[in-house]
C-alpha cells in the first residue's frame, strides 16, 4: 500500500515538471510562429497586390428567357441547348385546342353579325314588297271605281232621281279609297327602306363587339406559338415536351451577344479617372487579340464598405462595380463567368499631358 502511494505522488510530481516544461516552451516559441505568419501574409499581400493598369473582372450575361403568357402543356421545342438561332426562328408550340374552339366560335359570332345587320339593311323581302304592290294595284282600281261612282251620283243628285244620302254614301266610299291608297303607298315605302336607325346601330355595334372577340382569340392563338425575338445563343432549356408550362413560365433560356458584357470593380482612388463611353481593353485565357469595348455603366454606391468610420486611410477599402460592353461581334468571343483582365485605353489628351514639356527636355 505504501509503495502504491508513492508511485502516485511520483507520476504527479513528473506530471507537473512536464506541464511547466511544455509552458516554457509554448511561450517562447508562440511569438516567433506568429511573427513568421505576419511575414508570410504582408510579403502575400505585397505580391498579390494589384497593378494600378488594369483590374480583374469577369464575363456577364443579361439573359433573355421566353415564356408564354398563356399555360398549357408543351406540344413542341424547335430548339436544343447550345444551339445558335436566329431572330423569328420558331422556339416552341403549346397545346392550342382550347384557343382554336374559342376562335372557331368567335368567327361564327361574326357571322352571325354581320348577317343580322345586312337583314335589317335589306328591309322587307322582294315577295313581300310584291304582296305589298298588288294590294296597292287593287286600291287604286277600288280608288277609280269610288270615283266614277261619286261622280254619277252627283250627277242624279242634280237631277233629282236619288236622294242626297246615296251621294254621301258615295263621297264616303271615294276618301275611304283614297286613304287606302296612302297607306298602302307609304308601307311600301317603309319596307323598301330596311330597319330603323336606331336597331341598325345597334346591329353594327354588335358586330364590333364580334370583331374584338374574333382578335382576341386570335391572339390567345398566336401567344401558343414563341418565336426567337432576336438572334441569340439557347443557353438553356427548361421544360421537356409534355410537361405542364404554367402561364409566363420560362422556356428557354436565351443569351444575346449585345447582352454579354464585362464586370469588374475599381478602387475608390481610381473611381475619379473613368467615365461613361471610355475605352477599355478585354483580354482573357485564349482569347487572341484584346477585345476593345466601351464603359457603360459606373456604379454610384460602393460594393463593400469598411466597418470603420470613413478616412483617408480607409478609402482604398471602398470599390465600384463598372461594365464595360464590347461589339457585337467581339461578344461572341466571351463566356459568361470567364475571367478577364480590364485595362484602361488612354485618350489622346491624357497620353499628351504626359509628355515631357520642352522647357524640361532644354535643360
Amino acid at each position: 500500500m505504501f509503495n502504491n502511494m508513492f508511485s502516485i505522488v511520483s507520476n504527479a510530481i513528473d506530471r507537473e515538471k512536464r506541464e511547466v516544461d511544455l509552458r516554457h516552451r509554448l511561450r517562447v516559441k508562440i511569438p516567433i510562429a506568429m511573427a513568421i505568419i505576419m511575414t508570410t501574409t504582408s510579403g502575400l499581400m505585397g505580391c498579390t497586390k494589384q497593378s494600378n493598369d488594369y483590374f480583374s473582372g469577369y464575363a456577364e450575361g443579361e439573359y433573355v428567357r421566353l415564356s408564354a403568357p398563356l399555360g398549357g402543356a408543351l406540344s413542341k421545342v424547335y430548339v436544343q441547348r447550345g444551339d445558335k438561332v436566329v431572330q423569328n426562328a420558331p422556339a416552341f408550340v403549346l397545346e392550342q385546342d382550347s384557343e382554336r374552339a374559342a376562335r372557331a366560335e368567335a368567327e361564327f359570332q361574326v357571322k352571325r353579325a354581320q348577317a343580322q345587320l345586312a337583314d335589317l339593311k335589306k328591309g322587307k323581302r322582294p315577295d313581300e314588297v310584291a304582296a305589298m304592290e298588288a294590294q296597292l294595284a287593287q286600291a287604286e282600281a277600288a280608288s277609280r271605281l269610288s270615283e266614277a261612282d261619286l261622280a254619277r251620283q252627283k250627277q242624279l243628285v242634280t237631277a233629282q232621281f236619288v236622294s242626297p244620302a246615296r251621294l254621301d254614301e258615295s263621297s264616303a266610299a271615294a276618301q275611304r279609297d283614297q286613304s287606302r291608297l296612302k297607306e298602302l303607298r307609304a308601307q311600301i315605302r317603309t319596307a323598301k327602306l330596311g330597319a330603323r336607325s336606331d336597331e341598325i346601330q345597334a346591329a353594327e355595334r354588335t358586330l364590333n363587339a364580334a370583331q374584338a372577340q374574333l382578335e382576341q382569340a386570335n391572339w390567345r392563338l398566336l401567344q401558343k406559338t414563341q418565336r426567337i425575338p432576336l438572334a441569340a445563343h439557347v443557353v438553356d432549356v427548361l421544360y421537356r415536351e409534355g410537361e405542364w408550362v404554367p402561364a409566363g413560365s420560362p422556356v428557354l433560356s436565351l443569351l444575346p451577344p449585345q447582352n454579354i458584357k464585362a464586370r469588374f470593380f475599381v478602387p475608390e482612388l481610381q473611381l475619379g479617372t473613368l467615365r461613361i463611353g471610355q475605352d477599355v481593353r478585354l483580354q482573357c485565357d485564349a482569347c487572341g487579340t484584346p477585345i476593345a469595348a466601351k464603359i457603360s455603366f459606373i456604379s454610384p454606391s460602393a460594393e463593400y464598405t469598411s466597418p470603420l468610420i470613413y478616412s483617408k486611410e480607409n478609402r482604398s477599402n471602398l470599390v465600384f462595380m463598372v461594365e464595360a460592353r464590347p461589339a457585337v461581334k467581339d461578344a461572341m468571343r466571351l463566356h459568361p463567368g470567364q475571367p478577364l483582365e480590364i485595362r484602361l485605353v488612354a485618350s489622346a489628351s491624357s497620353r499628351t499631358s504626359q509628355l515631357p514639356k520642352a522647357s524640361s527636355i532644354q535643360q
